[in-house]
């Protein structure tokens, strides 16, 4: 089977009242953590209002994480790109794939805030297809062909052409999946990886059942392909070394949370205010089709695990970062999912326990061994001696094949 990456997802959502730079820097602590404890990649995105989501741009975040990590991937997640001039943003991610020593992941959306629309005066009724014509062009100029000309009614390129291609010889690229099938059908339609975001909700989960069929049905009505490994798909957890401790940390973050970001600025349909911390933790965590997890890794070993059949199959989860609990115990989360969760999930300690029972299996064939050692010490006069004084002490450290020495 092949192994199941993990990456982590920082939108970011951090509650109002932090002093902004010291908000950056710790995020950028956080991607050099992840890096250390091995996870394969770290995505932020591209915001601009709300006052929860911080980062305007993923390029320069993700710039300055590379120069702190060194084998992490740094996707943009996403970069929205009617925003943009299709040139400027090939170019850019072309420069932090140089940067970054070729681990750039290009990832794309239409815009995921209305308010940032607004802003920048575009109908959000054409930011799917300025999202789909301007990722056709950036392909192209990526894929380092002959110069062209395009004309739009948002941008025009004249004999474009970049004079910097990507170090990577095919930067991987993705495209954003929410519950709607816009984002797979655009996935399948250019030949792209998909990140599904929606899956951090209850109805988002239940559609990731059949979301991959409408990725599989475009690229085969334009003549790709897409692959499962390409497909990531983003979680909730805070996990502790134990359900009520995990409940415990996360209980109050994640009311504010939801409360204050979810409910009241974002007024995200279906959306409940919560009136105390555990009714926070139980809607969220402890519901049938529950799409976070809070407890232990066990608890989210289950939860991935009863995640694959459902969808058929995925390459990479990643985690949803957010400031449910506080920074401490925040870091020690992640690095319980790398201390026993990827391993377990990847089968990393199926042959130590395979050898474990080996060796308790074939005890009789190792007390030859015992014996063996004991023959030769009754053989030798001095070590005979020695013997009635070692067999006591408990200070003595026995060896693989030790035998036993009170036995004849």
């Amino acid at each position: 089977m092949s192994r199941l990456r993990f990456g982590a997802f920082l939108a970011p959502h951090h509650p109002i009242g932090e002093h902004p730079t010291l908000q950056y820097r710790s995020d950028l602590d956080l991607v050099e953590h992840l890096d250390r404890l091995g996870y394969d990649e770290f995505w932020c995105g591209e915001h601009h209002s709300t006052g929860w989501e911080t980062i305007a741009s993923p390029e320069m975040f993700l710039a300055a994480a590379g120069v702190r990590t060194q084998r992490i991937m740094l996707g943009t997640g996403v970069i929205s790109l009617p925003y943009h001039h299709p040139f400027n943003v090939a170019q850019r991610i072309v420069q932090l794939d140089h940067m970054t020593g070729g681990r750039a992941i290009f990832g794309t959306g239409p815009g995921a805030l209305p308010s940032d629309a607004h802003t920048l005066g575009i109908d959000p009724a054409v930011q799917r297809d300025r999202q789909d014509e301007a990722l056709g062009v950036i392909r192209r100029l990526l894929a380092g062909g002959e110069r062209f000309t395009h004309e739009s009614d948002w941008f025009t390129l004249k004999d474009a052409r970049l004079q910097l291609l990507p170090l990577q010889e095919k930067i991987p690229m993705v495209v954003a999946s929410t519950i709607s099938p816009s984002g797979m059908t655009l996935a399948g339609k250019h030949g792209t990886g998909v990140i599904s975001i929606g899956s951090t909700s209850t109805e988002g989960l239940a559609a990731l059942a059949t979301q991959w069929s409408f990725a599989e049905e475009s690229a085969r009505k334009h003549g790709n392909t897409v692959n499962r490994r390409d497909w990531r798909v983003l979680l909730s957890w805070h996990i502790a070394e134990t359900r009520e401790q995990a409940r415990r940390e996360a209980g109050e973050g994640l009311m504010r949370w939801n409360n204050e970001y979810v409910f009241e600025t974002l007024k995200r349909p279906g959306s409940k205010f919560f009136n105390s911390p555990d009714e926070a933790v139980d809607e969220t965590a402890f519901v049938p089709g529950a799409a976070s997890v809070i407890g232990t890794p066990d608890d989210l070993v289950k939860a991935i695990r009863a995640l694959i059949p459902i969808t058929g199959g995925f390459g990479t989860v990643i985690g949803f970062v957010h400031d449910w609990a506080n920074r401490e115990n925040t870091r020690r989360s992640w690095d319980l999912v790398a201390r026993y969760v990827i391993p377990e999930l990847n089968g990393m300690l199926d042959h130590y326990r395979e050898s474990r029972e080996f060796v308790i299996g074939n005890r009789g064939v190792f007390e030859q061994a015992g014996k063996a050692v004991l023959d030769k010490i009754l053989a030798h006069e001095g070590a005979t001696a020695a013997l009635a004084v070692t067999k006591n002490s408990r200070l003595a450290m026995p060896g693989h094949h030790a035998p036993d020495l009170n036995r004849k």
